[in-house]
């Protein structure tokens, strides 16, 4: 029941790996340094958001675990004793990928992974062309701050992923992400796109009393053959408490390194005053496994 200082890094990304990771590596050790003992990095921190375009070439960004960037994260979590979220695009197997989350363990071990479960197909956000849907379930990953309920950006969308990590025993939500606007949209859309996207992960917070990290990248990027305007992400990362209050937010526009301490006792005291899960009738929810109610 301790507290828990926890961070999220946000920062733009180039064509060039190893300028990304060393921007990683930057916001890991400011996060340290503000005594953070759990930091969240970005969705695909180490390359461009390549999923703009279909190109099988760009299969070889992919990596497997262990790699090149697990290990880094590894190492970098060993030197500075703190827990590390990181996103890779995993190589399982020829033709198998993932858009897997990694956490690095404060001695350097890998405590666990989680592959993303929804995989979105829309302009400029091509991932069925790449990712291989995860296996689940929604298992939360113990680590030694705390059962980590680790997500991947379009699973924010879906209440029932959160409830399931919740179930589980997560004592924490965390999305890693790489979401943005298209340039061309009017300023009004893209206020509500981004409006809802922080809607619904704080509304995950409130249903399931926990809190949420969310890390998104920020700047824009654009690849050859994709949207003329690319994608413009909006940062805007956030750290909210269990009643979905927040204690952190990062810019729309810039590289930021936010941190907040994690009152664990404070989200037994909510669950308790507003017991969503023990009201549940979970009598009633069968048609939750249908596609559609008929």
């Amino acid at each position: 029941m301790s507290p828990l200082t926890v961070a999220c890094v946000q920062h733009a990304c180039t064509d060039d790996p190893s300028v990304n990771l060393a921007a990683s590596a930057a916001g890991i050790r400011a996060a340290a340094a503000r005594g953070a003992g759990l930091v969240l990095l970005q969705e695909l921190h180490r390359t461009p958001y390549f999923c703009q375009v279909e190109d099988p070439a760009l299969c070889d960004l992919a990596e497997p675990l262990p790699g090149p960037t697990s290990t880094f994260l590894g190492d970098l979590a060993r030197e500075l004793g703190v827990v590390i979220v990181g996103s890779v695009f995993e190589r399982r197997l020829a033709g198998v990928y993932h858009n897997t989350a990694v956490v690095l363990e404060r001695d350097g071990t890998l405590a666990g992974v989680y592959r993303k479960m929804h995989i979105p197909d829309d302009p400029g956000y091509l991932e069925k062309f790449y990712f291989t849907p995860g296996d689940g379930p929604f298992a939360p990953i113990e680590t030694s701050v705390g059962r980590l309920g680790v997500l991947v950006c379009w699973d924010q969308w879906y209440p029932e992923a959160a409830r399931l990590m919740a179930l589980a025993g997560a004592e924490l939500l965390l999305y890693p992400t790489a979401i943005g606007w298209d340039p061309d949209d009017t300023q009004d859309e893209q206020s509500r796109q981004r409006d809802a996207w922080l809607t619904v992960q704080r509304a995950h917070a409130i249903a399931n009393g926990l809190p949420v990290l969310a890390a998104n990248r920020v700047g824009l990027e654009r690849m050859t053959g994709g949207p003329s305007g690319g994608s413009l992400f909006w940062g805007s990362s956030f750290i909210a408490g269990p009643q979905g209050e927040y204690l952190a937010q990062a810019p729309c526009d810039a590289p930021a390194v936010i941190c907040a301490d994690i009152d664990r006792a404070h989200n037994e005291r909510v669950r308790r005053i507003w017991p969503f899960l023990r009201d549940r009738r979970i009598d009633a929810y069968d048609d939750l496994t249908r596609r559609v109610r008929d």
